[in-house]
């Protein structure tokens, strides 16, 4: 088998078996085919686009790669939940607790944030003492116990997933349907879970700016993941704002706390109820979504998903007096509020840059060796949709720098203010298959 005649076979529109494609990582990992070889490939599926099997293939050939892990010493069925991205997602430190406070098994791997998007890492990391490096037995005796546990993906996790991405990202096929999904559910299915919510935003501050392109990834990512013998559902929704109102580590924790609370955003409950229902529905933890919904709402009320949120702080090493007292969170030295310029409606806030305003607080990395500032970033007081009159404060700024001049300008020219605008639509399809 010869590289070079899987590239003609691919750049000509046929289909690949197994074989081959398994033949292609393998041998790509390990360093026998070069990356002008693998170029050539990345391009020709590009244009050529691979069927759903070719697709289900090659995740799994990624996934195999490298470490599989083995969850089966966990009781039940292991619901994972992957996010393609966004600007202050804070659904997992909220959904975790949530999901377990029913007894469904939530045993995440998480990743750091680099750019505008937060990481759950970054963020659970901003509580002090806070451990997401446990040992494989820790993590599986925590879960069994307690049903819940976030800790830090293995560094040999879809190894030929780090090396494609890489790749992609300096021959211009990062946004291939096929590259995307087969890059998220190899780490998925490495990772050991029985099933897995795809939450696949759409919008400025997501990687797929177009519904219809988020929702047909969000169907090949079912669909391949069925066939590789994983339960999965996906949520299409929107994050052509924030999600939620703080956007920065320790201003997040804080959001989640109070969501966990009872009185957080809207959209960050409904994002959290709408795919806590699909993760209980999967796990078996319920009939249907309607009553996967009721049952998580009546978690919240009652405060069993806050008293999980403690649990998972306190098993993973955790100061658990920061959900009855969030002042023991870093907090920034300075607090600049940014005063509406004129009166009217909010109609536009791009959350990719605000996103990036915040990363220039330090929030964020620029590359991957940067340090995080846990304690920095943007709380808003308006969303798209709300009245402003004119000198009205559409955000505070947390800085532990006087100097945020270039932040300020930066949020001025990406919040819009018109004669009218509309709440965006935050769950645009729920797919199932």
């Amino acid at each position: 088998m010869r590289m070079v005649d899987l590239i003609e076979k691919k750049r000509d529109g046929q289909v690949l078996s197994r074989e081959e494609i398994t033949f292609i990582i393998d041998n790509y990992t390990a360093g026998e085919i070069p990356d002008y070889q693998m170029s050539a490939f990345l391009m020709a599926v590009y244009f050529q686009d691979m069927t759903d099997e070719e697709i289900t293939n090659l995740t799994l050939a990624m996934a195999h790669s490298g470490e599989v892990i083995d969850l089966s010493s966990i009781e039940g069925i292991k619901v994972d939940k992957h996010s393609t991205g966004g600007v202050g997602d804070t659904t997992t430190l909220v959904l975790a607790p949530l999901v377990a406070a029913l007894g469904v098994p939530v045993a995440k791997m998480s990743g750091r944030g680099l750019g505008f998007t937060g990481g759950t890492l970054d963020k659970l990391e901003a509580i002090p003492g806070f451990q997401i490096e446990i040992a494989d037995e820790d993590f599986i005796r925590i879960v069994n116990e307690s049903k819940v546990a976030v800790i830090g993906q293995s560094g040999d996790l879809a190894p030929a997933d780090k090396k494609l991405y890489a790749l992609r990202d300096v021959t211009a096929t990062v946004s291939s349907i096929p590259l995307i999904a087969s890059s998220i559910m190899s780490k998925k299915i490495a990772a050991g879970a029985d099933a897995i919510v795809l939450d696949v935003t759409t919008g400025d501050g997501a990687f797929m700016k177009n519904i219809g392109d988020a929702k047909r990834l969000a169907h090949t990512m079912v669909r391949i993941g069925n066939l590789a013998n994983r339960q999965v559902m996906a949520v299409v929704s929107d994050m052509s704002q924030p999600l939620g109102e703080a956007i920065g580590n320790s201003l997040e924790v804080v959001e989640a706390i109070e969501t966990l609370q009872g009185h957080g955003p809207a959209d960050l409950l409904e994002m959290c109820y709408a795919l806590g229902s699909q993760m209980v529905v999967l796990a078996k933890g319920a009939a249907n979504l309607t009553e996967a919904r009721a049952k998580l709402q009546e978690a919240l009320e009652s405060g069993a998903a806050l008293e999980k949120f403690k649990e998972m702080i306190r098993n993973q090493g955790g100061d658990v007096a920061v959900v009855d007292h969030p002042e023991r969170l870093l907090t920034a030295k300075y607090e600049f509020d940014l005063p509406a310029l004129q009166e009217g409606v909010v109609t536009k806030i791009v959350a990719n840059e605000v996103g990036v305003a915040a990363m220039l607080l330090g929030a964020g990395r620029k590359t991957k060796e940067d340090s995080i500032d846990y304690a920095v970033g943007l709380k808003l007081h308006k969303k798209v949709g709300d009245p402003v009159a004119e000198g009205e404060s559409l955000l505070t700024i947390y800085a532990n720098s006087e100097d945020v001049a270039e932040v300020k300008e930066l949020l001025y020219a990406n919040i819009e203010i018109g004669a009218s605008g509309e709440e965006p639509e935050l769950i645009h399809d729920i797919i199932v298959e």
